[in-house]
């Protein structure tokens, strides 16, 4: 097969475009809707859609549980940002992970520890800075600070959004979003290598789609350029 047929396969079996939700709570079909956060310096973020954190919080939960009972099944959670063609395949936008341990060792990650309660991390896709949501806000919305801007959330909001930063983005797409909790016995994408690890898992995602949709992909690692 080659680097579409495996894409288009993985994304059948994991049931990706019939599990996947829409990523931002909008309002007159494209138009993103935004919250105001923090208490000194209130600014404005963009709003995940309640199917959005419904999802990740019961994905999430599963993962909790098994560091909790110590089984120890579950690396963390792969998600993956998308668009739907007009021929229904799944076009991969950003590809990534939340891994349940902490960079401590045997500690819950901040990645997905009390997200019911704190939705300035949650599962990368979080509100503060240095996370998805909080990231991209910085370029999208207005009145974020200048030093907050990066390059790459720069290319985020070019890809997703007609003019930016705007009181309420425009969406050129629709923006669809996908997370599962990954078992490390689970096999991946590519069938050859069997049982694949979270982190693989990644790396082989991001190849396999920089290959096939080589235009939309977002993420700047681990792309195959050849």
């Amino acid at each position: 097969m080659n680097h579409l047929e495996i894409w288009n396969k993985f994304c059948l079996v994991q049931q990706v475009a019939q599990n996947g939700v829409p990523l931002f709570d909008t309002f007159d079909k494209k138009f993103v809707s935004t919250d105001t956060i923090g208490r000194s310096r209130p600014r404005q973020v963009l709003r995940r859609s309640i199917q959005m954190e419904t999802l990740v919080l019961a994905e999430s939960d599963i993962l909790i549980d098994d560091w909790k009972s110590g089984r120890g099944e579950y690396d963390g959670l792969i998600y993956l940002m998308y668009t739907i063609s007009n021929h229904d395949d799944v076009i991969p936008l950003y590809i990534g992970k939340a891994e349940s341990i902490g960079k401590n060792g045997g500690n819950l990650s901040a990645n997905i520890a009390n997200l019911h309660r704190d939705k300035s991390k949650f599962a990368r896709w979080g509100d503060g800075y240095a996370y998805h949501i909080g990231d991209l806000s910085a370029v999208a919305v207005l009145d974020h600070p200048r030093e907050k801007v990066t390059s790459k959330y720069t290319n985020w909001a070019s890809r997703l959004f007609e003019e930016f930063p705007r009181q309420y983005p425009k969406l050129k797409i629709p923006v669809h979003f996908w997370a599962k909790a990954w078992r490390s016995s689970e096999v991946g994408i590519w069938n050859n290598f069997g049982p694949t690890r979270l982190t693989f898992l990644e790396y082989l995602m991001i190849g396999v789609a920089s290959s096939a949709y080589p235009e939309s992909l977002l993420n700047r690692e681990g792309q195959n350029r050849s």
